[in-house]
């Protein structure tokens, strides 16, 4: 019943606001301007069209309004007055009572905000989609931002999840085309990191995460700010971090005045986005322009700030691998090698041709290399190769449609500061020097110390293991053949780690010689 009314709400609100004049003026369609004429009725709208969008998706709740968040940053897709609207979307949604946070504050901490802190704002300073945010001070004099959770958002969630996984169920069934998207997976995904936005501890801990991934001790500390968590001020509908001063990264003028080298600043940003996913797998999925801020402190001056840490994406061994050969094989243009990478994935049928394939990727991508950013749109090469897929029956991975959606996010900012980065020149080098440290010595030597602690307890009790498991009686022959492979694995691991010790002495030994020569 909830699903029902919820689709009625977004009707009317699209009758409302006018967005259905709105799509029907899009259409260069003899039939939409006939209806638009209809619809109309010798009238036009009092609002220009992105007021009445940005209207209508903060009526609608919190996944439109992130819709629209994410819309604002592609200039390169939307009209530039619709652009504009949306990016109020980011930092300027309508708040809630300043009573309601107070007693939200009260109910999570136990104590009403004049007793917990030294000053507390009571006008809010930012209102998302999800929540609002006061500045206070600490009785300690540290400076703080107190985020609070907007009330009853649990149920307004749950109504529109419930939508989107029907309409999830219909596209599922209007044939192989609709299977092949995983349209319920995809909402499954969302659904998660949504019902996990609400839990502000969750995002605390994705915070304190990202600050120790960019603290001092990672060598990476100077390009990404993360607030430090004060932990005995949170709880699930409140959080409270330390105060970040800096400007929005959309101010691109106020930042030259400041004397930041905005290109490089636009290539740090990507660095920071392919560290993120490639180093650590642990990445800020939220960032759109609001989230993102540079310091204005001479200090710090040019360093990124992140904010808002309620979706954070996270990427397996193996898909970063994956991944990262792909990025590598578009970058040196080797189309047959993904290819091969989709085939070995299992993305495509096994049965697919590999040279067709090949061929197909070629087509969508060579025409987009050795060009600025400003002349590249990453959704129109997406859009490509998504039609490409279809002929290929290529399976898309709900995994991944996170990571997906930030590489938009970047592109947006990337273009928003520097119309002539290239994205490709800017990740390639970083692709090629972490490629070397997983698979040279170094990657080696990582693997090794990380496993070094499980094996050195396997490793004794294994040759007794498999003694007693040979000698037990009633083994099947498929059990003893087992036990069999299992010992020899062991005796060709042995011969490994002397091979390995014997080629470790060896360099030293050189090392030693040159020294003392």
């Amino acid at each position: 019943m909830f699903p029902l009314l919820r689709l009625l709400r977004i009707i009317l609100v699209s009758l409302r606001y006018g967005l259905d004049e709105l799509v029907l003026s899009s259409l260069n369609h003899p039939l939409a301007t006939c209806l638009l004429r209809v619809i109309r009725l010798g009238t036009r709208p009092r609002q220009p069209r992105g007021q009445r969008l940005r209207l209508a998706l903060e009526s609608l709740g919190p996944i439109f309004v992130k819709f629209g968040q994410v819309l604002s940053t592609r200039r390169d897709l939307i009209p530039a007055d619709i652009a504009n609207e949306l990016a109020l979307l980011q930092d300027r949604v309508p708040p809630f009572p300043s009573a309601q946070a107070a007693a939200c504050i009260e109910a999570a901490l136990g104590a009403p905000p004049e007793k917990l802190f030294a000053q507390f704002q009571v006008d809010p300073v930012a209102s998302a989609s999800i929540a609002q945010v006061h500045f206070a001070v600490l009785h300690d004099g540290r400076e703080v931002a107190v985020k609070v959770l907007r009330p009853g958002m649990l149920n307004i969630i749950e109504k529109d999840l419930s939508l989107l996984k029907i309409v999830a169920r219909i596209i599922e069934r209007l044939g192989a085309d609709g299977r092949r998207l995983k349209p319920r997976e995809v909402v499954a995904e969302f659904d998660k990191y949504l019902h996990d936005e609400l839990d502000l501890v969750r995002e605390a801990s994705n915070c304190s995460q990202l600050r120790r991934n960019f603290g001092p001790e990672s060598g990476r500390g100077d390009m990404l700010m993360v607030p430090e968590v004060i932990w005995e001020y949170t709880a699930s509908t409140v959080f409270t971090m330390q105060r970040m001063y800096g400007v929005p990264v959309g101010q691109v003028e106020r930042m030259r005045e400041l004397g930041i080298d905005i290109p490089t600043l636009a290539r740090t940003g990507v660095e920071i986005f392919f560290t993120q996913v490639f180093t650590d797998g642990f990445f800020h999925a939220d960032m759109h322009p609001g989230n993102i801020y540079v310091s204005d402190r001479p200090e710090t001056l040019g360093s990124y700030i992140a904010l808002d840490f309620g979706i954070v994406g996270s990427l397996s061994e193996f898909d970063k691998n994956y991944l990262a050969q792909n990025f590598l094989a578009f970058f040196h243009r080797d189309y047959r090698r993904v290819a091969q990478l989709h085939i070995e994935s299992g993305w495509v049928p096994p049965d697919t041709r590999e040279e067709e394939l090949e061929g197909a990727v070629r087509a969508v991508c060579e025409p987009y290399f050795d060009r600025p950013l400003s002349e590249i749109s990453l959704g129109q090469v997406l859009l490509r190769l998504f039609q490409t897929s279809r002929r290929f029956n290529v399976e898309i991975q709900p995994q991944l449609v996170l990571l997906q959606k930030t590489l938009l996010n970047v592109e947006g900012l990337g273009r928003q500061l520097d119309p002539n980065l290239d994205l490709w020149k800017t990740a390639k080098p970083y692709l090629e020097r972490w490629m070397r440290q997983r698979v040279g010595i170094k990657g080696l030597r990582q693997s090794l110390e990380k496993e070094a602690v499980q094996w050195s307890q396997m490793l004794p009790a294994l040759p007794r293991l498999v003694h007693d498991h040979l000698n037990r009686p009633n083994l099947s022959p498929a059990l003893l053949a087992e036990m069999v492979q299992l010992r020899r694995a062991q005796e060709q691991s042995n011969r490994l780690v002397a091979a390995l010790v014997g080629v470790l002495a060896l360099a030293i030994g050189v090392a030693l010689w040159a020294l003392t020569r």
